[in-house]
């Protein structure tokens, strides 16, 4: 119980960390360094991606003993695939509901999107990207210490 709250803790830390930067570097590349939205969103997308990999790797799931691009490629889709739902939830609220104000884009999309998005990511960041196992030399899927095809689960 105490090591999910310190994963959930963690994995919220270094989710902080990396939307501040996304924040900051896209204030500064719209602003100061001139560049169109998508550009500056691109670029500043991916570099709060790399700060949470970063984070989660070296900070909050350092046990898991994770190697190579594949790990860092799978991350990047989750967190993707995270920024879609939220883009979801606000092209559902504005466009399909017709809630077209300011306040309503930002309760769908950086309210209730930034948390499904949110829970997405957690998923897929304990299960598909810092999977604790055998083979990664960390916890096992397990009661009995084998894999067991438990790799991942919620109760490790």
């Amino acid at each position: 119980m105490v090591a999910d709250r310190r994963e959930l803790l963690g994995f919220a830390g270094v989710g902080l960390l990396a939307y501040a930067v996304d924040l900051g570097l896209f204030t500064c590349l719209r602003g100061p360094a001139g560049l169109g939205p998508l550009t500056a969103k691109t670029l500043s997308f991916v570099a709060g991606c790399s700060v949470a990999y970063a984070g989660n790797a070296l900070g909050t799931y350092r046990h898991t003993r994770t190697r190579g691009l594949r790990s860092c490629a799978v991350f990047f889709a989750v967190n993707a695939a995270g920024a879609a739902v939220q883009l979801l939830c606000l092209a559902v609220s504005h466009y399909g509901l017709g809630l077209t104000s300011q306040h309503a884009d930002t309760v769908s999309g950086a309210g209730v999107g930034m948390v499904l998005g949110t829970i997405l990511r957690f998923w897929g960041t304990r299960t598909l990207v810092f999977r604790s196992g055998a083979a990664s030399g960390g916890r096992t899927g397990s009661w009995n210490g084998t894999s067991g095809g438990r790799v991942g689960s919620w109760t490790g």
